[in-house]
């Protein structure tokens, strides 16, 4: 892996140390500069879970892409910079409440001084990565995070307001990325996946969160919700590539 690429991608010049300052800048520094979205998905582009493929579409061609590729490719960063990782299996709840499969989603478990969940590819997640520690309040960016056990799984919630929402639940035992191919290609070919249903682009701005939803932007600055409809396929382009950095073939 060309590291030094990888963190220019990322606008990242802090420590390279593997301890638990550097796994928080990183993390930070990921979510900032990197988008959560499916557009080859959209596009009928196969994505194949390889991390020189990961690496050449992100960093080289400075994309962003879904859990697969973004933790995927995070966890090789961390693996080379020192840094023990595992990566987790995760089920993300329905509008329903019901635990979707098994392998719906990728996430990393890190060593830095105890354990840490780390992930860049949930989408609007936690900027910088929680202590694995159950029960803990961990607020941060506006909202409060904490792991609590159910059912031998640990699940991730955030309070909003006053209440509890689950993220995902995951388990601790380590996976493969080859693990993930059969629920990967699910996800990109089922009628049933929400990857399938619209065009997405997101990315996590210092405040709040930046939004490009099929012809809809969505900017949120400290709270504050702000909703503009495109008028044109040449708008939507441009916010791709001047607000996200993203230009299509």
């Amino acid at each position: 892996m060309d590291i030094s690429a990888y963190l220019r991608r990322i606008a990242y010049d802090g420590p390279m140390v593997p301890s638990a300052v550097t796994l928080r800048r990183l993390h930070r520094a990921h979510l900032l500069a990197v988008p959560f979205e499916n557009l080859d998905i959209m596009r009928g582009r196969e994505i194949v879970l390889d991390e020189e493929a990961f690496f050449q579409k992100i960093v080289v061609h400075g994309r962003g892409g879904f859990c697969y590729e973004l933790n995927g490719l995070f966890a090789a960063l961390l693996r080379n910079l020192g840094f023990p990782v595992a990566l987790l299996s995760a089920r993300v709840p329905d509008s329903d409440g019901r635990r979707r499969l098994e392998f719906d989603h990728l996430t990393l478990q890190v060593e830095a001084a105890g354990l840490w969940l780390a992930d860049v590819g949930f989408g609007d997640c936690f900027l910088e990565p929680l202590r694995l520690i159950q029960g803990l309040e961990q607020p941060q960016s506006g909202a409060t995070y904490r792991l609590v056990c159910a059912e031998g799984r640990l699940v991730v919630q955030r309070r909003d307001d006053a209440d509890w929402n689950v993220l995902y639940d995951f388990s601790q035992t380590p996976r493969e990325l080859g693990d993930f191919a059969p629920i990967c290609r699910y996800h990109q070919t089922s009628p049933a996946s929400h990857f399938t249903a619209r065009n997405i682009c997101s990315r996590a701005t210092a405040d709040g969160r930046i939004t490009l939803a099929d012809m809809r932007l969505i900017e949120n600055h400290q709270g504050r919700r702000a909703e503009q409809l495109l008028q044109s396929e040449t708008e939507y382009y441009a916010i791709l590539r001047n607000r996200f950095g993203v230009v299509l073939d």
